[in-house]
């Protein structure tokens, strides 16, 4: 095993945006869980032991990210922290509101880590204020208090995260004996592994894809600002939820089941759909889209930030189906699949890009399954449950961000979606507005009770999909109406409810309400 060596592109990526695109003020790419002890009680000594038994075993988690002085490239260097890790100071709530300000502010701390002498993990005791409780022993973790577990993004990716509590309730369960192989792959074997690739077929590939693209033009979007002039984002959020109900969720899996395709593909064609109406019909569409590139078998256990960030072009036209875009969708993810490893820089440098004029950076969609345990973690005897981070301040990584969630149970799946939106360009009520409007969208594709499935709507030209909510429209009819009643005969008002139908079909088709 190395004991030095170059980062990953992925690790690069992460570091470079967050200095770039970031001010310094509030932290990005800070990666927070929340757990509460629902049953039992944990033993501090214990879960201190644990910690430092997964940090012995899984070196990112103690590696250092510093610039290299000779060649001025960034390097990674693994530490030996472990032996020095220590929980941080305990913290006090007293009921929800106040958990949750503590939460949003650890979230955003600029200096809850420091890469460049390996502090890139954190751990801490959120302890629930009560009088019951001033006898109680310091050692013993009881019902109701809270382990916060913290990430940089930089070392660590979402699908590692269960990976991690995984090795820390095993290690807690054995008393801090956890098997060591010092043998084994770690991270930085994969990053020296990912720098000797030849990666000649994959950058004739992403040529191949993104030739034709102008991929500096920005889509138009309903923004309510304009960007600063030095392109830097302050993270500020604007946030909107849209939760579907059983109806709504059983047919878009269905239709993902019948049609042979993932529910990413599956909500990727939907955004792409959203995004044409949105944009009064803008064909060219280029967003990112978030891929695990674990493509090894290799890769499937290991700790670290593997996560790509990857373009998905497509030039829509307006005349297919919803069902024909699902086809184009499908064949574009399985083609990028194979080159999912192909690193962003590179795609970036090839068109002459950075990551501050590349607009499919500022759109970024991601489907998200979420384990069917409820995030349940058993301790010795302890239960310890996921706490739900909806209340909490979300942080804005991206201009304009979709996400699909998917909740899987014994007999249906819940879906739901979350708008995630530079608040430097939008404002919460646009941003509740675009939600609205996607939420009447997959209405009209997946309720088999709407009114507007009387014709089948995923096999319709996608032109002819509405984005006008049924309030909007019923304003318009009744302003029209309103004006013209006191002018009017009832034989000219057949007349003119006819001509009324027909622009109302010819809105539909070419714009709508903003």
């Amino acid at each position: 095993m190395k004991l030095s060596g170059a980062t990953s592109f992925a690790q690069e990526r992460i570091l470079l945006d967050e200095q770039v695109r970031f001010t310094k003020n509030v932290a990005i790419y800070n990666e927070l869980d929340a757990l509460k002890v629902v049953q039992g009680c944990l033993s501090r000594n214990r879960l201190l032991t644990a910690l430092r038994s997964v940090l012995t075993k899984q070196t990112i988690l103690r590696t250092s990210l510093v610039i290299d002085n000779k060649g001025g490239t960034l390097k990674q260097c693994i530490t030996d922290r472990h032996q020095t890790f220590s929980l941080a100071a305990d913290l006090t709530f007293k009921n929800n509101n106040e958990l949750y300000d503590i939460i949003d502010q650890i979230i955003i701390d600029p200096n809850l880590f420091d890469l460049s002498s390996g502090r890139s993990f954190h751990c801490q005791i959120l302890r629930q204020d009560s009088s019951m409780r001033q006898n109680e022993d310091d050692e013993i973790i009881p019902c109701s208090d809270i382990l916060i577990v913290a990430f940089h993004h930089s070392v660590l990716d979402q699908f590692s995260c269960d990976i991690f509590f995984n090795e820390l309730c095993h290690a807690y369960n054995n008393n801090g004996i956890i098997s060591v192989d010092d043998d084994s792959l770690q991270y930085i074997d994969y990053s020296v592994y990912e720098h000797e690739m030849d990666m000649m077929v994959s950058h004739e590939f992403w040529k191949s894809q993104l030739q034709g693209y102008n991929l500096e033009r920005r889509l138009s979007l309903p923004t309510d600002r304009q960007r600063s002039s030095n392109d830097q984002r302050s993270g500020v959020a604007s946030v909107a939820e849209i939760h579907f109900d059983d109806e709504i969720s059983r047919a878009f899996l269905n239709y993902a089941s019948a049609h042979q395709v993932t529910p990413f593909q599956l909500g990727l064609a939907t955004f792409y759909t959203f995004l044409f109406r949105l944009t009064h019909g803008d064909s060219d569409i280029c967003v990112s889209g978030l891929n695990a590139n674990r493509y090894k078998s290799e890769l499937e256990n290991m700790i670290g930030m593997f996560v790509a960030t990857l373009p998905y072009a497509i030039k829509l036209n307006s005349c297919w189906s919803f069902d024909e875009l699902v086809k184009h969708v499908r064949d574009k993810c399985l083609s990028i699949l194979e080159h999912s490893h192909y690193p962003l820089q590179y795609i970036l440098a090839d068109f002459h890009l950075n990551q501050l004029n590349a607009s499919f950076l500022e759109i970024v969609f991601d489907f998200i399954t979420i384990p069917s345990d409820g995030g349940h973690l058993c301790f010795n005897g302890a239960t310890l449950e996921q706490v739900s981070l909806e209340q909490s301040s979300k942080v804005a990584k991206f201009d304009y961000m979709l996400r699909f969630f998917h909740k899987p149970t014994l007999n249906d799946g819940s879906l739901s979606c979350c708008f995630t939106c530079s608040h430097d360009l939008f404002d919460e009520s646009t941003v509740e507005t675009m939600a609205r409007r996607l939420q009447h969208l997959v209405f009209q594709l997946f309720c088999s009770k709407s009114d507007v499935s009387e014709i089948d709507q995923a096999s319709t030209p996608i032109k002819k999909l509405s984005l006008i909510l049924s309030d909007e429209a019923e304003e318009m009819q009744g302003i029209v109406f309103y004006r013209l009643a006191n002018i009017f005969d009832e034989g000219i008002l057949i007349i003119l409810t006819c001509f009324f139908n027909l622009y109302s079909l010819l809105i539909e088709e070419y714009s709508f309400i903003p």
